[in-house]
């Protein structure tokens, strides 16, 4: 899998498939999860609600439609909430990265767009935000062929593109 960063919005990537850094009960909510809840229209809710009525745990990965977006998928990955031990919650947030390439492989994707993962709203600091998923996304065998980690702002491009390029 080719394993690349770009600068933007998550909700414009032109892949099969965007992850949303998912809140637990995968409804509407603020920074990434709001944006693509609104670039996808009433489908993505109605859809969540549909497959999931009672959510998903912390870690998990599960798929709905993408509704407008160019996107044919939505991948909802529930981070972890950052409390204060990275070590202990480590799992939980690489295992949503990993679980979203298992989906991913289900619906037979072949390019896709994560966030980064717990490191907006919840707290998760970015450094090390960003090592984890380069590390698990370099480490989980998939057949995608190619995933994107979408970095909203120079700033985490930067600090993204420096890991990635090591």
């Amino acid at each position: 899998m080719e394993l690349i960063v770009v600068e933007g919005d998550i909700t414009q990537q032109q892949v099969d498939a965007v992850v949303n850094a998912a809140n637990r009960h995968l409804r509407d909510g603020g920074g990434v999860t709001g944006a693509i809840f609104r670039a996808a229209g009433p489908a993505l809710a109605a859809d969540a609600r549909r497959r999931y009525p009672d959510g998903l745990a912390t870690g998990e990965a599960g798929w709905t439609t993408a509704g407008n977006m160019f996107a044919d998928y939505v991948i909802h990955a529930v981070g972890p909430v950052f409390e204060g031990d990275a070590d202990r919650d480590r799992p939980l947030l690489a295992a949503c990265y990993a679980n979203s390439l298992r989906v991913a492989d289900e619906l037979r994707v072949s390019t896709i767009a994560f966030p980064l993962i717990s490191a907006g709203i919840y707290g998760w600091p970015r450094g090390d935000a960003i090592r984890t998923a380069i590390r698990t996304l370099r480490e989980s065998p998939t057949q995608v062929a190619e995933a994107r980690l979408v970095a909203f702002g120079r700033d985490a491009y930067d600090e993204i593109a420096a890991v990635l390029n090591r």
